[in-house]
């Protein structure tokens, strides 16, 4: 049976459900390509907030759903309709709001109830009895914090025998916060295990990072105002410590990721706190809470805006010490659509420890036909994964190129080496609060390797005038070292571009990497994602005028690529003229062009030339061309010069919204991607996933 939903329940508070319902939504698109959140229940909302759990998947999964049609009622709005004996209509409610989304969607998560009331049974019993009456199959989030394997063991079996009158499908069962080792956990697949399957039972560990407020959290639960750091706001607080004493006691007690709270008429305390986290003789401190509304005086402003280093955030409070310190008890860590640590951190804690596709095969999950730009990258990521390659970063001590090694760690995408100072990539990760523990780094001019390095450059180019001394002056270039690191096989791949020009990044490619036999030039392709399929556009981004020997190379090379990252190579040679009904140079060149390509790759899927509305539109197609196996079906659009090119694939980029993922260059030996300028964080995750899928099939010899 194919199902079209999934009710995601807790067991009772504090499970980490909206971790796993993050995890899980991700999983569900990766699968489908319209995906629709669902929360029957919410808790109330304050002031006028959103409910978090909604809020972060409408953001962060880009829903397209308005904001009331993703839940019926509140708590308190279904706890009065239960007590007037109107159950059924609450029931009835929620199946026509369930059934409208299903109208318009492929598929729904729904998520239960935060059990944040006062009768966890009688929760459990309606999120059961809803999950009935949608006809969801269910998956359970049960906590395994200081919990043995016989507690879950009991737990468990009494949350089954609870489900048992509601004739429930249980798809999975996820342990979150566990400390189960593997053969207590083998233990409970086979104990719930029907008709010698076992059941599908996942345990995730304990990250503390994700149940820890943010300084965001702080500002919010107490509506405090921002005085320093607004730019910090994403700093995790591991505790809380009330400054009152004289400041030389003060700093014996400062520990890491504390939040330091003081009335706001202490500023031998607010600098000292300052001062502490600007010191490496002291752990980092969170922030600093001022109350009172005491504001610190101005010429204590002026000085602290003055200080260079480390950003630390500086909030202040109306309340009293006392009342503020009640208050944070009530501030809980949530996940927040642009908190990517956090969001990384879960993700890469589902993709590890739960196995989506054994879940999706009980759902029947089928594989949408057409892809999105979000399954495009879910999928580049787990192809990524699959096969981890080691990428070097040429650009270690750019703060996008940490903010993206922390995410690419955190879920597994590909091992890192981060070049550059090394003590100053380590501060500059400190003072962003990142974590790139698991990445190697190395300052080029005093690695083991400086030598040889220098040693091989010279060998390779002394007969282009190359001295041995030059040869090191160049290798202490971090992209040269980073491109001789892939050479030497020390890296699979290397990612530069952030701060370096495209001819600095692919210039030591052309003169060690080389190009692979076969073909004479380098070329690049753009992946462009649209609303319901990925293309390759080539080349936008290398070539100014190839001639028709170089465009034939680019076809067979992006077709190439385009199989690589899952995509079905029918190559359209692009001109103003469809087959005959155009002459010039111009159009004699992709003619040409496209008689090349076809001996060279016979097999291929090649049509040429062709226009782009008969290349890409069935129906101008069949007028045009209806005999073409190409022609309307295109998936590989090769441009006959970079103008071309690089015009139309950022007018489609703008006109058609879609994601533009490269350039990703193409006919190297070994796989070197550069990086635009003005990139994102994501944008560099997508390249150094692309990278390393690349490396990954030059390795296995895929073609």
């Amino acid at each position: 049976m194919k199902h079209n939903a999934l009710y995601v329940t807790a067991t009772g508070p504090l499970t980490g459900k909206s971790a796993i319902a993050l995890g899980t939504m991700q999983m569900l698109s990766r699968h489908m390509r319209n995906v629709a959140f669902f929360r029957p229940i919410i808790n109330e909302p304050q002031l006028d907030d959103r409910d978090p759990d909604i809020n972060l998947m409408l953001e962060h999964f880009k829903i397209n759903m308005e904001y009331a049609d993703t839940f019926a009622y509140t708590h308190a709005e279904a706890r009065e309709i239960i007590n007037q004996g109107s159950r059924n209509i609450l029931l009835e409610n929620i199946i026509q709001k369930f059934k409208k989304i299903l109208m318009e969607h492929d598929f729904v998560l729904c998520v239960g109830t935060d059990f944040l009331g006062k009768d966890p049974v009688f929760e459990f019993e309606l999120n059961a009895e809803i999950a009935a009456n949608l006809g969801c199959p269910v998956m359970l989030v049960t906590s395994g914090d200081n919990a043995t394997a016989e507690d879950i063991r009991q737990s468990l079996q009494m949350t089954m025998d609870s489900l048992d009158p509601y004739a429930l499908d249980v798809v999975a069962t996820i342990i979150n916060r566990s400390h189960l080792s593997q053969t207590d956990l083998d233990e409970l697949r086979a104990q719930f295990g029907q008709d010698g399957q076992p059941a599908l039972i996942y345990a995730v560990p304990n990250d503390p990072t994700i149940g820890r407020a943010t300084m965001g959290d702080v500002k919010k639960g107490l509506n405090a105002e921002v005085l320093f750091g607004e730019n910090r706001m994403d700093t995790l607080v591991g505790d809380y410590l009330v400054a009152a004493m004289h400041v030389d006691n003060f700093l014996r007690y400062i520990a890491k990721d504390q939040l330091i709270i003081s009335p706001g008429d202490r500023t031998d305390i607010l600098l000292a706190a300052i001062a502490s986290r600007l010191s490496s003789a002291k752990p980092d401190i969170a922030g600093v809470l001022l109350t009172g509304g005491l504001r610190p005086p101005e010429e204590v402003c002026k000085l602290i805006e003055g200080w260079t280093g480390a950003p630390l955030p500086i909030l202040l409070t109306e309340f009293h010490t006392y009342r503020t310190i009640t208050a944070l008890q009530e501030v809980y860590g949530l996940i927040e659509p642009g908190d990517m640590r956090k969001i990384n951190t879960v993700l890469g804690l589902y993709e590890h420890h739960v196995n989506g596709k054994e879940i999706a095969s009980r759902l029947v999950c089928k594989r949408s036909g057409r892809m999105t730009p979000m399954m495009f990258e879910f999928e580049l990521i787990e192809r990524a994964k699959s096969d981890k390659m080691r990428i070097v970063l040429a650009e270690g001590e750019e703060e996008r190129i940490l903010r993206a090694t922390d995410i690419l760690l955190r879920r597994e995408v590909a091992d890192i080496t981060l070049l550059g100072n090394v003590d100053l990539i380590r501060q500059k990760a400190s003072e962003l609060g990142l974590v790139i523990a698991g990445a190697t780094l190395i300052d080029p001019v005093k690695s083991p390797k400086f030598d040889d390095y220098a040693q091989t450059y010279y060998e390779l180019r002394k007969a282009k005038g190359i001295t041995l001394e030059h040869a090191r002056d160049v290798m202490s270039d971090a992209t040269y070292f980073a491109t001789m690191m892939v050479k030497k096989d020390d890296a699979d791949g290397m990612v530069s571009g952030s701060v370096n020009t495209t001819a600095h990044t692919i210039r030591p490619a052309f003169e060690f990497i080389k190009t692979k036999p076969g073909y004479s030039v380098v070329s690049s392709v753009f992946l462009m994602c649209l609303k319901d399929r990925v293309l390759a556009f080539g080349d936008c981004a290398v070539n100014p005028n190839p001639t028709a020997q170089q465009l034939a190379e680019i076809a067979v090379a992006s077709a190439h690529t385009a199989k690589v990252f899952g995509i079905e190579p029918r190559v359209a040679m692009l001109s103003y003229s469809t087959g005959t009904s155009g002459k010039g140079a111009d159009v004699d060149v992709v003619v040409e062009a496209t008689r090349i390509a076809k001996e060279m790759a016979p097999d291929l899927a090649l049509e040429g030339p062709l226009q782009y509305d008969a290349a890409i539109d069935p129906t101008v197609a069949k007028t045009k061309m209806p005999d073409s196996k190409v022609a309307g079906k295109a998936t590989v659009f090769i441009f006959p010069d970079l103008n071309t090119g690089n015009n139309t694939y950022k007018a489609v980029q703008r006109a058609a919204q879609a994601v533009a993922i490269g350039p990703v260059l193409q006919g190297l030996n070994k796989p070197v991607n550069d990086l635009s300028r003005g990139c994102t964080v994501p944008d560099i995750v997508n390249t150094v996933a692309i990278t390393a899928v690349q490396a990954a099939a030059e390795k296995s010899g895929s073609k």
